[in-house]
């Protein structure tokens, strides 16, 4: 089962890589080749434990598997075609709408129809399956025996984030800066105004790199955690710093300057809220005296202490037009409202926002309005209050979980800092969602599952969070 266990680690491996350098997986072809890996992921999953079942652990996900398929069954009770008089009932803005669509030659077949729920039932099979392979990911990255009790193979993974966070950030620099301004073979110098790495869009790459610096955080803490009780001051850390500890710091510096010049302005303010959170629980516990972490508060002023010899002025001017922008997502945010008025229980569809938001859009843009600018918004509009409230308890079920199993680690615990940076992560990305779409990116959703799956999967496997040694040398 080794070769098994290769091929699994080789897939995640590409995947982890692959999803952010294909410009975010945004294309059509990009996120099928994520779906047809995490699929090849479950189905070596599913043949290595084909004589194991006991090993799934299904018993200790009861709750979150009943709410995800929860979720799933009403998305495929979108697209089934349901007779008229049903959907009147369950949803009379969508029965209102296909009579006046519809062509028929009689309004007697026009009463006997079937219409789905959906108002672009291909869009939302597209939306389905990337919901359930990201589902299907996460319940194998919980259960996949080729984690289990293996702290290195742990490591590697967080590197290799780690590592791809750096890239992205110093090729974006460079791109920027250099004037050369292409994204991979695409030539950018029309629209790119703003670092975002081989991201279309500055917002999508301030958001993957807005999980990614607090993991990278937790995992550098987690690397010196065992060594802090024998050190009594400042100058014997200092002189305890190897090379990769400096390297990883640096890294973190590098990917902080790098979502600064994204100029993605609720970016930078997630970033900050993100690391006063870290700076605030990565504290010395020893020293009732001291309220931050000074390594973190050190490594964040080197950063912005270099951007502003860089020069920040591109950055700053992009905070004067805030309320003109706001003023434009303000009205985006009231025409979708309007969609969720009209569609409140089961929604318009999972992905038909872009195809229904013309017909009530009631101001003038040029080109399309293809998302909300807000995650939560559109994904109400999309699947209704029912859908909603359903990942809603799912995500304050797993949240409350994780925080109670990382309470309960000793306060220089290893795993406590993976776990606080990776759940800080989680959170600046959401945080960031409220005025952009983030979530709905393959790329970040691909690492936002990796990353919940990292930070729950202690806990799902009996409670315990306590690694036989400390998670520090490779």
């Amino acid at each position: 089962m080794k070769v098994i266990d290769y091929l699994i680690k080789g897939i995640l491996i590409f995947l982890l890589v692959f999803t952010p350098i294909t410009f975010g997986a945004m294309e059509i072809w990009a996120f099928s080749i994520m779906e047809l890996g995490i699929l090849a992921i479950i189905i070596f999953w599913a043949i290595q434990n084909l004589f194991r079942i006991s090993d799934f652990g299904i018993r200790n996900l009861k709750y979150e598997i009943l709410f995800l398929s929860f979720f799933l069954v009403l998305i495929l009770f979108q697209m089934i075609p349901i007779p008229s008089w049903i959907l009147k009932i369950v949803s009379s803005k969508t029965n209102e709408l296909r009579q006046v669509l519809s062509v028929s030659d009689s309004q007697l077949s026009i009463q006997h129809s079937n219409f789905p729920i959906s108002f672009v039932p291909f869009a939302t099979r597209i939306e389905f399956f990337k919901w359930l392979t990201l589902g299907g990911l996460f319940l194998f990255l919980l259960h996949g025996r080729f984690l289990e009790g293996r702290d290195r193979t742990t490591n590697r993974f967080l590197i290799l984030i780690l590592l791809i966070g750096a890239f992205e950030s110093l090729y974006g620099l460079f791109e920027f800066f250099s004037g050369h301004r292409h994204i991979l073979y695409l030539d950018g110098s029309s629209f790119v105004s703003a670092v975002t790495g081989t991201f279309i869009n500055r917002n999508y790459f301030a958001g993957y790199l807005l999980m990614v610096i607090p993991l990278s955080a937790g995992y550098l803490f987690s690397r010196g955690s065992f060594q802090k009780a024998r050190f009594m001051n400042w100058r014997h850390r200092l002189a305890s710093l190897d090379g990769k500890t400096l390297l990883i710091a640096f890294s973190i510096m590098v990917m902080i300057i790098g979502l600064i010049f994204s100029a993605s302005r609720m970016g930078i303010l997630s970033l900050l809220l993100s690391f006063s959170l870290i700076i605030l629980f990565f504290r010395d516990r020893r020293r009732r005296e001291k309220k931050f972490s000074g390594p973190l508060v050190l490594i964040l002023g080197l950063a912005f202490l270099w951007a502003v010899w860089i020069g920040l002025d591109a950055v700053i001017s992009r905070f004067f037009t805030t309320s003109e922008d706001f003023k434009g997502r303000w009205m985006i945010w009231a025409n979708t409202f309007q969609i969720l008025k009209d569609f409140p229980l089961f929604g318009s569809g999972l992905g038909a926002f872009s195809q229904i938001f013309p017909m009530y859009r009631s101001f003038h843009i040029q080109g399309l309005v293809t998302h909300a600018e807000n995650d939560y918004l559109q994904l109400a509009s999309e699947v209704g209050f029912i859908g909603i409230g359903l990942l809603l308890i799912l995500f304050i079920f797993l949240f409350f979980k994780i925080v109670s199993g990382i309470r309960s680690l000793s306060p220089w615990e290893p795993q406590r800092f993976i776990g606080i940076g990776g759940l800080v992560g989680i959170l600046a990305l959401m945080f960031h969602s409220l005025v952009e779409r983030n979530i709905q990116v393959p790329a970040n959703a691909f690492l936002f599952t990796f990353i919940l799956a990292l930070v729950f999967r202690p806990i799902s496997q009996g409670g315990s969070l306590h690694p036989r040694k400390p998670i520090g040398r490779l």
